[in-house]
């Protein structure tokens, strides 16, 4: 039994129709491209500003690991000025990784329920904050790591003698696929919310969820076995965490809810 209370609070809660054309919904693609790379190329010079600093804190987890008589190398000429530009556009990435993910949120929107489209806001700042967090898991916990076993195979036959570039695509490549493993949980949320995932759909596909994760892995990081189980531990954790976090925010509970409720008044004389 749905009272008229019941019908409002609904219509109220499901998202708007926006009526939106396909020409439209590339126009306001474009639109928040166009703002994503205004907003790192703000990012980026600012963080030029800073180059060497930030060029030191990146060589650094490789450094420590390094034989006294190895060093960075760099085999062309612009290699060295082009990895500064690099490190200056990656770390301003980051730097405008909130407003970034702000306007990622916004295009999704229309998708999103009316009362949850009040805290894109805050979900976007807890995007870019599960997307540093996930970067610094990598420095601090992967790079260490990694970088002790593979420059562990050196000897006196063979001393490591990395360059620029492929070390900075390396380490590229790890920052930013640990920084988009972290946002699962978010977007784990998202799906729920939408009512396309469910806490128990989660829990039944467990098993082929480890195998993807396992294979994303592999996808997402350098093929070494150290790097591919680093990434895999804390994947399959936050599968963990995703769980609860569609059984909390999830539709079905508020459908269960609802059914109850729907139960009760049927119950009643």
């Amino acid at each position: 039994m749905t009272t008229e209370h019941d019908q409002e609070t609904t219509e109220e809660e499901m998202p708007e129709e926006e009526g939106m054309t396909f020409t439209e919904h590339l126009e306001e693609l474009r639109y928040r491209l166009f703002r994503i790379i205004i907003a790192a190329f703000v990012g980026f010079l600012i963080c030029y500003a800073f180059k060497e600093r930030l060029f030191d804190i990146l060589m650094q987890p490789l450094v420590k690991v390094l034989p006294e008589a190895s060093s960075m190398i760099f085999t062309g000429l612009p290699e060295a000025f082009f990895t500064y530009l690099k490190v200056s556009l990656v770390a301003g990435v980051f730097l405008a990784s909130p407003y970034i993910f702000y306007q990622i949120w916004r295009f999704v929107g229309p998708g999103m329920y009316e009362t949850e489209r009040k805290f894109i806001i805050p979900i976007a700042f807890i995007s870019a904050l599960f997307f540093v967090v996930g970067a610094l898991f990598g420095y601090f916990v992967v790079f260490p790591i990694g970088f002790q076993f593979f420059v562990g195979f050196a000897n006196e036959m063979i001393q490591p003698m990395p360059s620029l570039r492929e070390y900075f695509s390396f380490a590229v490549k790890l920052l930013f696929a640990f920084g988009i493993a972290f946002e699962l949980p978010l977007f784990i949320f998202f799906l729920a919310r939408l009512g396309i995932v469910s806490s128990k759909g989660l829990r039944k596909q467990r098993k082929y969820a480890v195998l993807v994760i396992f294979l994303a892995a592999a996808f997402l990081t350098p093929p070494d076995i150290i790097s591919q189980v680093l990434m895999s531990g804390p994947l399959i954790l936050l599968y963990e965490v995703s769980i609860w976090v569609a059984y909390i925010w999830g539709r079905e509970r508020k459908f269960r809810g609802k059914k109850e409720d729907d139960d009760q008044d049927d119950d009643e004389p």
